[in-house]
């Protein structure tokens, strides 16, 4: 099981934002795969099966597409890895989280592989990086609210 983004892949999307917020928040916000929707507005629906640890599954639906990930790595408060395949597209997700100064630095790094990249890389890419920049803008609008 890949716990790194295929560097290979056809689609490789990397982003990073600080967010001024205690780790703690920002980790328990990411992780609480359920609680997604309530400021994800880009996920419509998420469930874990279980509790967080390595190898367990959630769905969840983003954009149209019902998807349903297993989680690789579970580093608590510093990194989680997840992947799976939708509609032919294999994507390997790695989120790290990195104490910085009265924050933490939040890096994504997302791969997608499979007949339906190599047929829209270009469409494809900036529909992966457009999501993820929009998933970090919420997660820090999110963590930085007021209490």
């Amino acid at each position: 099981m890949h716990t790194t983004i295929d560097t290979t892949a056809p689609v490789v999307v990397s982003l990073t934002t600080a967010i001024e917020a205690p780790l703690a928040t920002v980790w328990e916000l990411h992780t609480d795969i359920d609680g997604w929707p309530l400021w994800n507005t880009g996920i419509d629906r998420a469930r874990l099966d279980g509790p967080l640890a390595v190898g367990a599954g959630f769905t969840w639906l983003t954009h149209g597409l019902d998807i349903t990930s297993t989680i690789r790595e579970l580093v608590p408060g510093q990194r989680i890895v997840w992947g799976g395949t939708v509609q032919g597209i294999v994507g390997i997700h790695v989120w790290t989280f990195e104490p910085s100064g009265a924050g933490v630095v939040v890096r994504t790094e997302e791969s997608w592989s499979g007949a339906p990249v190599d047929a829209a890389v270009d469409e494809l890419a900036t529909a992966l990086k457009t999501s993820l920049r929009d998933w970090l803008d919420r997660l820090k609008a999110r963590a930085e609210q007021p209490a």
